[in-house]
C-alpha cells in the first residue's frame, strides 16, 4: 500500500506519496492545477520494477502554498527536497505536462540525475512552433488563451456548483474514454475554501497566476539544446474536443501539434540523447494510456547508464 509522507522544505510543507516498489528510482510530478493522484495508475504499473514516488507541487494537491512567489527556483529546490528526504538524490524524472517541463529543468540544473521523461509537456510554446498559421492570428490566439487561463485560475465557486465541476470533469472522462472515478481523488486533494465560504480548485488565485508566468517564460527547446542528460519526449497525437465555445483554441492546438512534431524531429535528430516518442492520446494520457506509459518509461530506464 503507498504511504502519505510530508517533506518540509524552505517556506512549504510538501505532500509525497510513496508506492514502494524496488529498482530504479522515479519521481512522479504532475502538471499544472493538477494532483499527484493522476499518476496513481501509472505508478501500479511502475512499482513491479522500479521504486515509485509522487508529489505534489507547492500550492497544489495537499502541499502548502508557501509563502514566497511560485517560481522555478522554488519548485526545483522542492523537488530537490524531496529527492533527499526519501533518500533517492539520483532518481528519474518522470514527469506530465508542467511536470514534464520540470522534469527537463532539474536534469539541465542537476548533472548527476541519470534521466527524465516529458511526458506532452511543452506549455504554449514559441509562435515559431505553430505550422500553418500566419504570425498574427497565432500572436492573437496566445493573447486571448493566456487570458483565459488566468481567469479560470483559482475561479471560486459556490459549493452547491461542486457538483457541476464533477459532471464536466465526467463528461471529459466519457469523451476521452476513461472512467471518471480517476478523476475524484484529484478533486478532493485540489479542493480548496475562501474565508466567505466560496470553493476553488487549487492553485488558489495568486500562486496560479504566479505559475502561469512561470510557464509563458519558459523557452523549453532552449532548455532541451543544452541538456546533456538523456531525455525522452512523449507527445500526445490527439485533440480533445473543445466544443464550439472554444472552436478557436482547437485550430491553434491543432497548428502546435503539428508545428511540435516537425521541431521535435530536428531536435532528435542534432541530438542523440533526446529520443521523441508519439503515442495515441490526448494531453490526458496519463489516465487514458497507463499502460502505455509505462512500457516507454520502464524501456527509457531500462537503457540508462545508472553509473554515470
Amino acid at each position: 500500500m503507498p504511504t502519505e509522507l510530508t517533506v518540509d522544505h524552505a517556506d512549504v510543507t510538501l505532500a509525497v506519496r510513496d508506492h514502494g516498489g524496488s529498482g530504479v528510482p522515479l519521481l512522479l510530478i504532475h502538471g499544472a492545477g493538477r494532483t499527484l493522484a493522476d499518476w496513481s495508475g501509472i505508478a501500479e504499473e511502475l512499482v513491479a520494477d522500479h521504486r515509485v514516488l509522487s508529489m505534489d507541487l507547492r500550492a497544489h494537491g495537499r502541499s502548502g502554498r508557501g509563502t514566497e512567489p511560485w517560481t522555478t527556483a522554488a519548485v526545483l529546490g522542492d523537488i530537490e527536497a524531496v529527492l533527499d528526504a526519501c533518500g533517492v538524490p539520483e532518481a528519474v524524472l518522470v514527469g506530465h505536462s508542467l511536470g514534464g517541463m520540470l522534469a527537463a529543468l532539474y536534469a539541465d540544473a542537476h548533472p548527476h540525475t541519470p534521466g527524465a521523461v516529458n511526458l506532452d509537456g511543452f506549455g504554449l510554446g514559441r509562435p515559431e512552433h505553430y505550422a500553418g498559421l500566419d504570425p498574427r492570428t497565432v500572436a492573437e490566439g496566445l493573447d486571448r488563451a493566456r487570458q483565459f487561463a488566468r481567469a479560470a485560475s483559482g475561479q471560486a465557486f459556490p459549493p452547491e456548483g461542486l457538483e457541476t465541476v464533477r459532471a464536466q470533469q465526467a463528461a471529459m472522462a466519457d469523451q476521452l474514454g476513461f472512467a471518471p472515478e480517476l478523476l475524484e481523488e484529484g478533486i478532493r486533494r485540489s479542493l480548496g475554501e475562501t474565508g466567505d465560504g466560496q470553493l476553488y480548485l487549487r492553485p488558489e488565485r495568486e500562486r496560479g497566476v504566479e505559475m502561469l508566468d512561470v510557464l509563458d517564460a519558459l523557452d523549453m527547446f532552449a532548455v532541451y539544446r543544452r541538456l546533456t542528460r538523456p531525455l525522452l519526449i512523449v507527445r500526445g497525437t490527439r485533440l480533445a474536443d473543445q466544443g464550439p465555445e472554444l472552436a478557436w483554441f482547437g485550430e491553434l492546438m491543432a497548428a502546435h501539434l503539428k508545428g511540435l512534431e516537425e521541431h521535435l524531429a530536428a531536435l532528435a535528430a542534432d541530438h542523440p540523447h533526446i529520443a521523441v516518442h508519439t503515442l495515441d492520446a490526448s494531453h490526458a494520457m496519463l489516465l487514458e494510456r497507463p499502460r502505455a506509459l509505462a512500457e516507454l518509461v520502464r524501456s527509457f530506464t531500462s537503457g540508462l547508464d545508472l553509473r554515470s
